[in-house]
C-alpha cells in the first residue's frame, strides 16, 4: 500500500501541467537527504512600467506559491507516517490539496512581454529623410586656359574652366602672388598667397597692379555648397615693368628723398655744413678729402653748397649750387619703359625727364646736350616748356596733374603725355649713345613717383601711328653724343 501510494504521488508530481509552474522534487528518507521542493513559474515578471494589474498578478501568485510550500511540507510529513491508515488518509488530502491548488486556477502568462514592442520608436520618417538627402561630390580642379589669359596696362586677366561641366559649382577661389622665379612655383616662397573670393565666372581680372616683379603666379579651385575642391596647376605669367628709386646718395642736399618722393628742403644743407666746419676745426682729414674732390669738380657757380663724398652706389658726387636734382637709381639702354610723376600741393617749380649718368655735379636739366625734359614753373609767371641743350620750347595747354614718361630707347624717342588722357605733350628724337636714366628737378614743393607700371596700350597705339606717319610733336630734335 505504502509503495503505490508513492507511486501515485510521483504521478501527480510527474503529471503536473506545466503551465501550473509547479515542479517536485522529493528525495526519499533511504538517502539520507532533505526534501526539498522547486516551484517554477514560467513567467513572473514584473512590468517597469509597475502597472496595477501586474502587481495583482505578483500578489495571486506568492500566495499560490506559499501554498505550495505547505503543501509540500505536508507531504513531506506524511512519508514518516507508520500507520497505513493515516497514511492513506493523509495521500488523500494530499491528492485533494494537489487538485484544488491555488496555482491551477491562476494563468501563469504574465502581463508583461519580453519583446518590447510597446517600447520600440518609429523611424521610418527619419529613414525617409535620410533616403532623400542628396550628397554632393567634391569639385574637381579647374584648369587655368593659359592662352586666354591676358597681362595688359597693369591688369592681369586670368580665364579657367572645368574639366567636366559640373552645374553644382557655386563659386570659384583665385590665388596669386609674386615672385622673381620663371616656371613652376616654388614650394617654398618668400611671398604668401593673395586671395580672391567669391568669384561667379570662369574668369577674373586683377586691376591696378604695380608689377614690382618680374612673374605672378596664379592657381584657382572650384567651390559647392559642401566643400572647396583641389588647386588647379599653378600658372606662371610674366609681369615685367620698369621699376626703378631715387637715388637718394647723389641727389642735392636741400631735396629730401624718401621712398617714393622727393621734396624740396631749405635747411637740408645746413646740418651738413656746420658738421663739416666743425671737422675742419679739428683738423679732420675727411673734409680735406672733400676740398681735394670738390677742386676736381665743375666749375662753381655763383651759389655753392658744401658736398659729401662721392656715392658708392652712384660712383658720382652730390649735385650742388642751383641744379637741384636727382636721378634714379635704375638705368635704361634698350626697350620701352613707362613711369608716372605727380606734383604735390603748391610745388613751385619741377623738371621731369631723362639724362645720361654723367650729367655734372652744377648741371641743370634741359641746359645740356645730355639732358631732356620738360619744365613747369607756377612761381610768377606760369610757364609750360619742353627743354633740351639749353633750348626751349613753350607748350601749349594746361599742366596735367600727373605725367606720363614714355622712353622708348629702340626707336630713339622720349615722349611726355598726360596720365589721365593719355593725351601726348611733347616727343623729343634722338639717337642715345649712352644708357640713360630717370631724372628730377624740384624747388620749393615736391614730386612723387609711380614705377613698376607697364607702357600702356593707348600710349603703344599712339606711338605706332606717329611713326607711321613720321611726324612729331617736337622741335628740339638731335642726335647726342
Amino acid at each position: 500500500m505504502r509503495a503505490r501510494v508513492k507511486k501515485l504521488l510521483r504521478m501527480y508530481v510527474h503529471y503536473a501541467p506545466p503551465s501550473s509552474g509547479v515542479i517536485v522534487f522529493l528525495f526519499w528518507r533511504e538517502l539520507r537527504l532533505p526534501a526539498f521542493a522547486c516551484i517554477g513559474f514560467d513567467y513572473i515578471c514584473v512590468s517597469v512600467l509597475g502597472m496595477d494589474s501586474q502587481k495583482h498578478q505578483l500578489t495571486q501568485s506568492g500566495s499560490a506559491l506559499k501554498s505550495a510550500v505547505e503543501l509540500l511540507e505536508f507531504a513531506n510529513k506524511a512519508l514518516d507516517i507508520k500507520d497505513e491508515d493515516e497514511f492513506t488518509k493523509a495521500a488523500k488530502q494530499i491528492k485533494d490539496r494537489v487538485t484544488m491548488a491555488p496555482a491551477f486556477r491562476l494563468t501563469m502568462k504574465p502581463k508583461a512581454t519580453d519583446n518590447m514592442n510597446h517600447l520600440m520608436v518609429d523611424f521610418n520618417q527619419e529613414r525617409q529623410l535620410l533616403q532623400n538627402l542628396r550628397f554632393l561630390p567634391v569639385p574637381r580642379a579647374p584648369e587655368i586656359e593659359v592662352g586666354d589669359c591676358l597681362v595688359l596696362d597693369n591688369t592681369v586677366s586670368v580665364a579657367w574652366q572645368m574639366p567636366v561641366e559640373d552645374s553644382k559649382i557655386d563659386h570659384y577661389i583665385l590665388e596669386y602672388r609674386k615672385t622673381d622665379h620663371e616656371g613652376l612655383p616654388r614650394i617654398k616662397d618668400e611671398r604668401c598667397w593673395e586671395v580672391v573670393d567669391n568669384i561667379k565666372t570662369t574668369e577674373y581680372s586683377l586691376s591696378g597692379l604695380k608689377f614690382d616683379s618680374k612673374f605672378m603666379n596664379f592657381r584657382v579651385r572650384a567651390c559647392n555648397k559642401a566643400a572647396a575642391g583641389e588647386y588647379s596647376d599653378p600658372v606662371t605669367l610674366e609681369t615685367r615693368a620698369f621699376n626703378f628709386g631715387f637715388d637718394s646718395s647723389s641727389s642735392h642736399l636741400n631735396l629730401k628723398v624718401e621712398d617714393r618722393t622727393v621734396e624740396w628742403d631749405p635747411q637740408g644743407g645746413k646740418g651738413l655744413e656746420s658738421k663739416v666746419k666743425g671737422k675742419e676745426n679739428k683738423g679732420s682729414a675727411h673734409l680735406t678729402n672733400l676740398k681735394n674732390m670738390s677742386r676736381s669738380g665743375t666749375p662753381s657757380p655763383k651759389r655753392t653748397s658744401a658736398t659729401r663724398s662721392p656715392a658708392i652706389r652712384g660712383g658720382r658726387d652730390r649735385f650742388t649750387g642751383e641744379s637741384y636734382t636727382v636721378l634714379g637709381d635704375t638705368s635704361m639702354d634698350c626697350g620701352q619703359h613707362y613711369w608716372e610723376v605727380k606734383a604735390l600741393k603748391d610745388c613751385k617749380s619741377y623738371s621731369v625727364g631723362i639724362s645720361y649718368r654723367n650729367l655734372g655735379k652744377f648741371d641743370q636739366l634741359g641746359k645740356t646736350n645730355t639732358t631732356w625734359c620738360i619744365h613747369i614753373n607756377n612761381w610768377l609767371q606760369a610757364s609750360f616748356a619742353a627743354k633740351h641743350n639749353n633750348k626751349a620750347k613753350n607748350l601749349d595747354g594746361a599742366v596735367p596733374d600727373r605725367i606720363g614718361v614714355f622712353c622708348d630707347l629702340d626707336s630713339g624717342q622720349l615722349s611726355f603725355y598726360n596720365a589721365e588722357t593719355k593725351q601726348l605733350i611733347h616727343t623729343f628724337k634722338a639717337k642715345f649713345s649712352q644708357p640713360v636714366v630717370p631724372a628730377f628737378m624740384v624747388w620749393c614743393g615736391g614730386l612723387s613717383l609711380s614705377t613698376g607700371m607697364q607702357v600702356p596700350s593707348a600710349v603703344k597705339s599712339f606711338q605706332k601711328t606717329e611713326n607711321g606717319l613720321g611726324g612729331s610733336n617736337s622741335s628740339l630734335n638731335s642726335m647726342a653724343q
